[in-house]
This record gives structure tokens, C-alpha cells and sequence, in this order.
């Protein structure tokens, strides 16, 4: 495991985007929702600006079940910052399509992954999944209360919020284990608990979703600012 510890938020997504630069733009990455990766698009699409059609392949982690314009839609918050300018080709873009429903888009977005990745022993492999961390341990959309529901699956899953119930589409925990490179993007003192305790597989560790993030290929880091890594620090 390598961790990785930055004074603020700004200067971790400086240096991961570099890295993203330098060792991934020429392969498939998973990228993750919410508002932590905001600054790491905006740095992405500001170092690329002067490229077009690159190559890259993105995929998401997760999607929730709305229309693409929709301000909780993941897909929106990246074409709005990282998809601009033309710097990536747009037919590699394979966005989870929240809008139509979810036990249809289910198999078309598996069909995508195994049609757009390589296959290691019948599950899809991506060169790079970034994800994040909720304060209840959850990442994807692999929550605490169905989660051992999930873990034998091969394929994406439809999961649900333990609070409103709104319907996700998600990789699954088998997916990302299947990657050649996992990262965790975390940042905010509201998760350095959460962080501390799968770390150093102490405390709840065991009822957190993201404690069973270890992919095959041993190539697991985690980006965090001081505040995230409060605890880890001390």
C-alpha cells in the first residue's frame, strides 16, 4: 500500500493529476463522482489544454439514476470540467446512462465493459479506478447495508442510498479488485476516522465496504490531504 499525504487538497490534486499525466493517459480509467475529484478535473483539463482527442478511455465507478443533466448526475460534473475543449476523443467517453432503467442499463454498461476492456479471468480490468470514500466506509456505490449482497458478483450492480433509496448503478467489488491500479482520492476531516481505522485495520474496519478494496495487483495508494490523514499523522 502506498499513501500518500499532501498539506492541502489543492496541492494533492496538483501532484495527481500529474501523475494521471504521466503514467494513464494512454489507457482506461474508472472515475468516481461527488466533489472531491472537481479540482482533480479542472487540473486535468487545465495541464491538457492544449492536446486534442486523446485517447484516453474513461468509464465511472458509479452513476446514479438521473438524467445526465441533472446536477446529482456524475457524468455532468465531468463533462463540465474534464470533457472540454475537445482534449478527449468523445467516442471513448462511455458514460453510465442514469435515464434509462436501471436493470436495462445494467447490461448494456456491462456489455460496454466487456466489449472496451481487457478480460482477466472473465472480469473487466481497467488500467486505473479512482475512487473515494464515504464517512460510513462506503466507495462506488458499495454500501455498509447491502454490501454482502454484492460481493460474490462479477459484473456491475444496481445498489440503492441507505437513506433516500435512490437507485446507483455501480462497479462492483470484484471489478475494482480486478484492476491493474486503484487509487483512493480522499480529502476533509470528516472521513479521517473512517481512513485511520482500514488503514490500520483497527476499530469497525470489518463493516467498511472500502476495507475489502485490494486489488490482485497489489497496486493500492491512497492521495490524501493533512486534514483526511489527521489521524494517520499523530
Amino acid at each position: 500500500m502506498n499513501i500518500n499525504i499532501y498539506k492541502t487538497k489543492e496541492e494533492l490534486s496538483d501532484k495527481l493529476s500529474d501523475y494521471i499525466i504521466q503514467n494513464h493517459l494512454n489507457g482506461s480509467i474508472a472515475v468516481s463522482g461527488g466533489s472531491t475529484p472537481l479540482l482533480l478535473f479542472k487540473d486535468l483539463s487545465k495541464k491538457l489544454k492544449e492536446r486534442r482527442n486523446l485517447n484516453t478511455k474513461f468509464f465511472w465507478v458509479d452513476e446514479r439514476c438521473v438524467p445526465p443533466d441533472s446536477d446529482e448526475s456524475n457524468y455532468k460534473m465531468a463533462k463540465e470540467n474534464l470533457f472540454i475543449n475537445n482534449i478527449f476523443n468523445s467516442q471513448n467517453i462511455y458514460r453510465i446512462k442514469g435515464e434509462i432503467e436501471p436493470e436495462k442499463e445494467l447490461i448494456n454498461y456491462n456489455n460496454i465493459l466487456s466489449e472496451n476492456l481487457l478480460i482477466d479471468k472473465k472480469i473487466p480490468s481497467f488500467d486505473l479506478i479512482i475512487l473515494g470514500l464515504g464517512d460510513d466506509g462506503h466507495t462506488a456505490s458499495l454500501f455498509p447495508h447491502e454490501f454482502l449482497n454484492f460481493r460474490n458478483k462479477e459484473d456491475c450492480i444496481i445498489a440503492s442510498h441507505p437513506s433516500s433509496g435512490q437507485k446507483r448503478i455501480s462497479l462492483s467489488e470484484k471489478i475494482i479488485n480486478n484492476a491493474k491500479e486503484v487509487i483512493f482520492h480522499v480529502t476533509g476531516s470528516g472521513k479521517k476516522y473512517v481512513i485511520d481505522e482500514i488503514i490500520n485495520k483497527t476499530g469497525n474496519y470489518k463493516s467498511y465496504p472500502a476495507s475489502y478494496i485490494s486489488p490482485k495487483s497489489t497496486n493500492l495508494s491512497w492521495y490524501l490531504d493533512f486534514e483526511a490523514s489527521e489521524m494517520l499523522t499523530k
